[in-house]
């Protein structure tokens, strides 16, 4: 029991965590994506109350620790209410457990036959939507395996798989914790820095709560940093793969450990991530899988648009001068601009070797993917802020309150971008980082 001094000088953050636990019951369950009004103010009236714990007890760990992980445990019997990705997570899994390789078949070669290879297969069909379900599946192989995890546990229950995932995701967010303040305390770094992370409610709502896998990634991808840092390189190098092997998003970093390794190292530690992603894809190798999951990758760039910042203003103006959408073109040219660009920045900052200069390069990498990207969603700013708990950027952390600003496009059942949204998500966005950028110092936090 907390004794009652305890209490009085804690009685501010206490009422704040007990307000954000309604918030969050709320969130979990009583709230539809097309109710902006309401997601807007929970998400606010949430942000308020993060940034006033970490304020007020910023270096009470083991407080911040409880709050952390008891307004995740509200979402624990939640169904996701902002994304719909998690059933095909569930169908994944269940086609591995039933022998089929599920790079190869989408859902609706399934269904448009009347046939169900899995448990509740048209519930699964039905909640992942008619573009999901007519796509090859691009989640690389461990992020498959944790899938299975869930058919293993809950093979015939979509709650029960969806709480299976979530524990992952959970426990996941526990390993983050851990090695994120490891790796702050080696680097002589504030070690509360890394709730700015943990605690977040961007990062509650959309791992634990929509049950996006980038918290999976990160943990293997803040593990690999550690070991680096502490001299295991190799080992590094495999949890590197495992962070690939979730997400591949982290394989835009792959240039910046250049500036950290030194030659000979460089090569074992790529030849490494090689071949422990050869192994984990070994299985599933096929000349469809091949064809399906470039094919399926490649629609990120040159087909799908959602969010997308510098990407749009170019549209407008291919629109202008061609009467066409010019998307399969402009995907074409940043495919090799972008890595020649982010070779650029390496080269530049090769000779800083610190681990904080690593990871700045790779937050630097990452963002000027995403401003060119055609597709950004919500979840993708979880990259970024984590990387910016260990540098003075504070920007993220301000992009991952504004980034809901991109849910008003399901305000309407038909689905319609609200451009002057996305506007003032990137305005803001863009306006504290040539702030941070111009001024050399971070926003008081």
């Amino acid at each position: 029991m907390l004794r009652s001094p305890y209490l009085k000088r804690n009685k501010i953050p206490l009422l704040f965590a007990l307000a954000s636990v309604l918030f969050y019951v709320s969130f979990a369950y009583n709230l539809v994506r097309t109710d902006s009004v309401k997601l807007l103010m929970l998400y606010a009236a949430l942000f308020i109350s993060f940034y006033k714990m970490m304020q007020l007890i910023k270096h009470d760990l083991k407080l911040l620790t409880w709050f952390a992980f008891g307004f995740r445990a509200v979402f624990i019997l939640a169904i996701p209410n902002l994304s719909q990705d998690f059933y095909r997570f569930i169908w994944d899994g269940r086609m591995l457990l039933e022998g089929f390789n599920p790079y190869v078949f989408t859902p609706e070669s399934f269904i448009s036959k009347g046939v169900f290879p899995v448990a509740q297969a048209q519930e699964l069909y039905a909640g992942m939507g008619i573009l999901n379900a007519g796509h090859f599946t691009n989640y690389p192989p461990l992020n498959q395996l944790c899938f299975a995890i869930a058919g293993v546990f809950a093979g015939k229950s979509i709650l029960g798989s969806v709480v299976v995932l979530r524990l992952l995701i959970i426990a996941a967010d526990f390993g983050t914790l851990y090695f994120g303040k490891k790796l702050l305390e080696t680097l002589n770094l504030p070690v509360h820095h890394i709730f700015w992370y943990v605690l977040n409610p961007f990062i509650i709502i959309e791992l634990t709560g929509n049950l996006h896998f980038e918290g999976v990634m990160i943990f293997f991808l803040v593990w690999s940093f550690y070991l680096l840092q502490v001299g295991k390189w190799r080992w590094s190098a495999v949890l590197f793969s495992g962070s690939v092997l979730i997400k591949l998003i982290p394989l835009v970093f792959i240039p910046a450990f250049f500036t950290k390794l030194k030659k000979t190292q460089s090569i074992v530690y790529f030849s490494l991530v090689c071949l422990v992603m050869v192994l984990a894809f070994a299985p599933f190798l096929t000349y469809e899988f091949l064809i399906n999951f470039s094919e399926t990758t490649a629609l990120w760039f040159v087909n799908f648009e959602f969010n997308a910042s510098l990407y749009y203003i170019v549209r407008a103006i291919g629109y202008y001068f061609t009467g066409f959408n010019i998307i399969s073109y402009y995907g074409m040219v940043t495919t090799v601009v972008v890595p020649f660009i982010i070779l650029l920045i390496v080269m530049k900052r090769r000779h800083k070797t610190r681990t904080q200069d690593l990871i700045l390069t790779m937050l630097f990498a990452i963002c000027l993917y995403y401003a060119t990207a055609t597709t950004v969603h919500p979840w993708y700013v979880a990259v970024p802020l984590f990387l910016s708990v260990f540098t003075r950027f504070k920007f993220a952390l301000v992009w991952s309150f504004v980034v809901i600003f991109s849910y008003l496009a399901y305000s309407q059942t038909d689905y319609q971008e609200n451009f002057w949204s996305v506007a003032l998500e990137y305005l803001i966005v863009f306006s504290v980082f040539l702030y941070e950028l111009i001024k050399r110092k971070p926003i008081e936090h």
